[in-house]
């Protein structure tokens, strides 16, 4: 039977994040931030910054280039609170652990996700520096962040996957990205557990399946966020080309340095499509 659990951790670390920040911070916006994309951080001008070792329930990873923060302060005058690192359920987060982040951003007011990654493209010409704007997903990694009994204060049991990146915030940033000459791809995105990199058969079947592009996040925090009805959208920085295309045995410091590369073009464009979310 749905219900709703005792120790309420998102509401908890909201509670906590809000002590401690002035009362007049009002964020609609959370940001998600991928592998290697920690300096658009840089961009902002941060009031506050919580490690998640200090905020109720958060799970704590150990992963290089996923510092494990939620900042807050104002991007291009905007409030935000961004994921300054994310969760795997290859770390060994349970379904519960996956949930806290991004309820406790939508218990903050945010209405809305937007989230970066680094990926794995199935295709030559969307390689390393290229964006990627993930229009769907299909979820490989036979897990779920909604497992287990259903906490009735954010969603219903059951929950519609149509939609679940916004169709009108693509268009706004496949306008935005237009206006500003940016090559933006659109795609498929594969989620899968990890940790280790995929095989060139495991490549050829998501191909076949429709799959443009590959990784090991985003899908949990779609989901979670859109059974709390927030709005999401994601834009994939491309790393490398899967296995079978890439000519080099893939690396994650490969994946690190080849994130550089489109951080430019995701700066620039992320700059210009906040204001207008």
């Amino acid at each position: 039977m749905s219900q709703s659990p005792s120790h309420d951790f998102p509401k908890q670390a909201a509670d906590l994040i809000r002590s401690k920040i002035p009362q007049d911070f009002k964020p609609k916006l959370a940001l998600a931030l991928g592998s290697g994309l920690g300096p658009l951080i840089d961009e902002m001008k941060v009031i506050a910054e919580f490690a998640y070792k200090d905020l109720p329930g958060f799970f704590v990873g150990h992963v290089a280039g996923h510092a494990g923060s939620l900042v807050l302060g104002f991007f291009k005058k905007i409030p935000v609170v961004v994921m300054k690192g994310r969760i795997h359920f290859y770390e060994g987060a349970t379904p519960e652990a996956m949930r806290v982040p991004i309820r406790t951003m939508k218990n903050l007011g945010c209405e809305t996700l937007l989230m970066t990654n680094a990926s794995g493209s199935f295709h030559a010409d969307r390689g390393p520096g290229s964006l990627v704007m993930v229009k769907d997903f299909i979820n490989m990694s036979g897990r779920n962040p909604l497992m287990g009994p259903n906490d009735n204060q954010y969603g219903p049991r059951f929950i519609s996957m149509e939609n679940a990146l916004d169709l009108d915030i693509r268009k706004l940033i496949n306008q935005t990205a237009e206006s500003l000459k940016i090559k933006l791809h659109e795609g498929v995105y594969i989620g899968v557990s990890g940790p280790m990199y995929e095989t060139p058969a495991e490549i050829k079947v998501f191909k076949m399946l429709g799959g443009d592009l590959v990784g090991m996040s985003t899908v949990a925090d779609i989901i979670v966020a859109r059974h709390c009805g927030m709005k999401v959208a994601c834009i994939a920085a491309i790393t490398n080309l899967a296995a079978g295309d890439n000519p080099v045995e893939l690396t994650h410091e490969e994946v690190l340095e080849n994130a550089k590369l489109g951080a430019d073009h995701m700066i620039k464009l992320l700059g210009a499509v906040i204001p207008k979310l």
